[in-house]
C-alpha cells in the first residue's frame, strides 16, 4: 500500500471519527457548553494533507483530499447519519461543505508557503484551515437550533489551534522519512 493510498484512506477515517464525536459534547469540568470531542480528532486532517502537499504537492494533496472527502461523506451517511434527526444531517452539509473549502484552502496555503522555513506551511495553512472548517461547520450544523454553536465554536476552534501545534511534531518527524517528489514534475505517486 502506497503512502497515497494510506493517507487517502486514513483521511476519510479520521473525517468519518471526526463526524460522529461532534455529536457528543465533552461533559466534564463544565466543558458541554464550549467543547466537542470532535476537535481532538480533525486536527489530523491538516497533518494529512500537510505530509501530502511536502511529499507530492498540491496536486496530489487535492486528490487525497477529495478521496478523503468522498470516503469520509460516504460512511459519515451510514455510520453517524440519523435522518429523522435534522440536526444530524446539518452535520454532515456542514462537515462535508466545512472540509472541502478548509482542506482545499490549506493545500493552497501550504503550497505558496512550501519553501519557507519547515513548520512555516504547516502551521499557518493549518491555523487557516482550521478557523475556515470551524467557523463554516458550526454555522451549518447548528445555527438557529437552540445548541450554543457560537461558544461550542470558540471552544473547537481553541482546541484545533492547540493540537495544530502540537501536530509539527509529527509533521517534523515524518517529513525526513517521506521524499518530496513534487520538485519532479515527471514523478509518479509512489512510496
Amino acid at each position: 500500500m502506497t503512502l497515497f493510498y494510506k493517507l487517502s484512506l486514513l483521511m476519510g477515517l479520521i473525517v468519518v471519527a471526526s463526524n460522529y464525536l461532534v455529536q457528543f459534547p465533552i461533559q466534564y469540568f463544565g466543558l458541554s457548553e464550549i467543547l466537542t470531542y470532535g476537535a481532538f480528532s480533525y486536527p489530523i486532517t491538516f497533518l494529512i494533507t500537510d505530509l501530502a502537499n511536502r511529499a507530492y504537492g498540491k496536486l496530489v494533496a487535492r486528490k487525497i483530499v477529495y478521496i478523503g472527502f468522498t470516503i469520509g461523506i460516504f460512511l459519515t451517511l451510514f455510520v453517524s447519519t440519523n435522518f429523522s434527526d435534522i440536526i444530524s444531517i446539518r452535520i454532515a452539509i456542514g462537515s462535508g461543505v466545512a472540509f472541502f473549502i478548509a482542506q482545499n484552502l490549506d493545500v493552497q496555503i501550504f503550497h505558496r508557503l512550501r519553501k519557507k522555513i519547515w513548520f512555516v506551511a504547516p502551521l499557518i495553512s493549518s491555523i487557516l484551515g482550521s478557523i475556515t472548517d470551524t467557523l463554516l461547520f458550526f454555522s451549518i450544523a447548528f445555527y438557529a437550533t437552540g445548541i450554543p454553536w457560537v461558544t461550542l465554536a470558540f471552544g473547537d476552534l481553541s482546541v484545533k489551534l492547540v493540537i495544530t501545534l502540537a501536530m509539527l511534531i509529527p509533521f517534523r518527524l515524518l517529513i525526513n522519512k517521506i521524499k518530496d517528489f513534487s520538485e519532479n514534475p515527471n514523478s509518479r505517486v509512489k512510496n
